[in-house]
């Protein structure tokens, strides 16, 4: 059964189908989404690849294809080109019917600040859980880029990444062995914390926020830039 295929299949179905949207237009935003894409997806399969042979984790071939790259199913390449694309569709559609849907500036500040500090002291008293400290890094880094960040894209993106959560948990519950007999993806509990949100590690929480957050801050980048060399 391909069923790591069939729910990136759906995952993208509609981000498609919508990206032509009159008002939406977001086929416009692929200029700088398809490059943030592919420059946060190397950095994250590279650990994909590394934390898959030292067994932090791994892959049930009952549900993927037999073509493997680096030890990973093509499927898992493919999730982080469609899961980001499918979330900054979400997290774009969002902002154009609902602008105020985000924090203010000094909340946000503080919940960023509030976040790194608690995540410094997780990977502290967790130093030998790899999946952990893999993870809580990544949103530390993730957190201060976006302090210095002048688009200030982490107001919205607070707000929008708890709907985001939505499809996420969906998606992510049945990798991980919920709705089916066995999981898509397996992990090792001695590398993270043992707490599961139905059968979703809590870490893959903090995996989803860093790696959206991670391509909308390049896409602001990059946003920016052309924005830059138009105006000269």
């Amino acid at each position: 059964m391909w069923i790591y295929s069939a729910l990136l299949f759906f995952s993208l179905l509609v981000p498609i189908a919508l990206s032509f949207d009159k008002k939406l237009q977001f086929y416009k935003f692929w200029k700088f989404l398809f490059p943030s894409i592919f420059i946060v997806a190397s950095f994250y399969t590279a650990f994909d690849v590394y934390f898959t042979k030292i067994g932090v984790w791994g892959f049930n071939s009952l549900y993927h294809s037999n073509i493997l790259l680096g030890g990973l199913p093509v499927e898992e390449w493919l999730f982080f080109m469609v899961i980001p694309y499918a979330c900054v569709f979400i997290h774009e559609s969002l902002l154009l019917y609902f602008p105020r849907f985000k924090l203010n500036d000094h909340v946000s500040q503080l919940l960023t600040i509030g976040l790194i500090l608690s995540l410094l002291i997780l990977i502290v008293f967790n130093f030998d859980k790899a999946y952990t400290v893999y993870i809580s890094s990544t949103v530390i880094v993730a957190l201060v880029f976006a302090l210095f960040d002048k688009s200030k894209v982490i107001h919205n993106y607070y707000s929008t990444f708890l709907v985001i959560l939505i499809p996420f948990i969906a998606v992510n519950a049945i990798l991980t062995g919920t709705f089916i007999d066995h999981e898509v993806v397996w992990y090792n509990d001695n590398e993270n914390l043992g707490i599961r949100f139905l059968t979703i590690p809590a870490e893959d929480f903090g995996y989803a926020f860093s790696l959206i957050l991670f391509n909308l801050l390049l896409v602001a980048k990059l946003k920016n830039r052309a924005n830059v060399k138009m105006r000269q």
